[in-house]
């Protein structure tokens, strides 16, 4: 199975591209990422949480986090080796680096927030996706539910472990 088919995967994909979710996207994909044995800080994947990362802070008028995400983002998906190539396959990876390229440059100059879709070459993904929007209760795109999803979330554990990791120099 390609990597792009997998559940997680295009649940990111609907939320991404559907209803600008950025917030569960980067939760799903992050999931994802973690299931991978041995998952670094190098995978394709933390490309897209760090987009989707990016877009949710651009959204929100935080420019210098948005900008220093999307660079992140772009950085990972500019140089990925060779043994990732399979993820350059079934999305346009090609018009997806040009979109994140004009999202850099347009936070750099401070300009409003513009969603960006990343585009599905392969039938069978399309065809996924759809199923799986169909199957999902969505928020609202563009609504303050999806907007400040951060705010509604009990993120106790995570920033404990943040603080944690903090503490232990990691």
């Amino acid at each position: 199975m390609h990597p792009y088919y997998h559940p997680l995967f295009v649940e990111f994909l609907v939320y991404f591209n559907d209803n600008q979710d950025y917030f569960e996207g980067h939760e799903v994909l992050e999931e994802y990422w973690k299931s991978i044995p041995g998952y670094s800080k190098s995978h394709p994947l933390t490309a897209y949480i760090l987009l989707s990362t990016g877009m949710y802070h651009w959204r929100r008028g935080n420019l210098p986090g948005a900008f220093r995400t999307i660079n992140k983002a772009l950085q990972r998906f500019t140089s990925l080796p060779p043994i990732y190539d399979e993820y350059k396959e079934v999305v346009d990876f090609d018009r997806l680096i040009q979109d994140v390229v004009n999202a850099k440059k347009e936070i750099s100059i401070e300009h409003s927030f513009r969603a960006m879709e990343i585009g599905i070459q392969s039938q069978q993904l399309n065809e996924l996706v759809q199923t799986t929007a169909q199957n999902l209760i969505l928020l609202t795109a563009g609504s303050d539910e999806v907007i400040h999803k951060h705010m509604q979330r009990d993120r106790s554990d995570i920033l404990k472990l943040r603080n944690e990791k903090k503490k232990s120099g990691r």
